[in-house]
């Protein structure tokens, strides 16, 4: 199908289903964090899922490719990127199974209302105000620091945005673990999976995958670490298979 490129706009193969993503690299590119928790989050048949913040809309596209749902609605802040995501959404004749939205988070169960989703999935700005350097640039600065919303208000809106005994899978650092969980409990999210990501055997996690359950009881499932590289440069088996190469 024939999409408009705009200026430093280029097309990326996702290596899934033949599909391809508009991203412009001046602007902000999804990383692998997002491709991490695509490979993490469960999506079952006929369940409807929302991504908040879903930027270029690398995870719903991925999620389609890679799960039964049957609808999945990405939400996004900036327009240029949630223009992309659409464009790349026709591009890959997925019109039918995935829709992208302009909004805000902090305003998301207004929009969708509320309990209104199986499953809620989120890469959202890893760094708060006092964590390292803002981007000169907007669009990667609102992508990685708490600028246009922050955590609280990504879980607070995913636990009022979830059915009951729907799911909550987010990307993060592990720096802000203990936030994260205190949070999820605070809002009914009860943490249920998790799984610590090593770039390296030997070096300290730089990632965490989790999966909450909105009214669950407590019991927590610590998978086994997810190491991306064996040597410098070669991804490991299990990233392999998560990127679908």
């Amino acid at each position: 199908m024939s999409i408009e490129l705009l200026e430093n706009e280029r097309l990326d193969e996702l290596h899934r289903n033949g599909y391809f993503i508009i991203q412009n690299p001046r602007k902000f590119c999804f990383g692998m964090d997002a491709v991490l928790l695509s490979g993490f989050a469960q999506v079952k048949p006929r369940e409807t899922v929302l991504d908040l913040g879903t930027g270029t809309g690398i995870i719903p596209i991925l999620l389609e490719a890679k799960t039964p749902g049957l609808h999945f609605t990405g939400l996004e802040i900036q327009p240029e990127s949630a223009d992309m995501a659409r464009r790349s959404v026709m591009y890959n004749k997925l019109e039918d199974k995935i829709n992208i939205e302009t909004g805000d988070i902090k305003d998301a169960s207004k929009q969708f209302g509320a309990s209104s989703f199986d499953v809620v999935t989120t890469n959202p700005p890893y760094m708060t105000g006092q964590h390292g350097l803002t981007n000169p640039n907007e669009a990667k600065a609102i992508a990685r620091h708490e600028i246009l919303c922050s955590l609280e208000d990504v879980i607070r809106e995913s636990a009022r945005l979830l059915k009951p005994q729907g799911r909550f899978y987010m990307v993060h650092r592990p720096f802000r673990l203990a936030e994260i969980m205190a949070l999820m409990h605070q809002y009914g999210l009860e943490p249920k999976r998790m799984q610590l990501v090593y770039p390296f055997v030997d070096k300290e996690p730089n990632m965490v995958l989790l999966e909450g359950l909105r009214g669950g009881r407590p019991r927590i499932t610590v998978e086994k670490p997810l190491i991306v590289y064996k040597e410098p440069g070669v991804y490991t088996d299990e990233i392999y298979d998560i990127y679908g190469y």
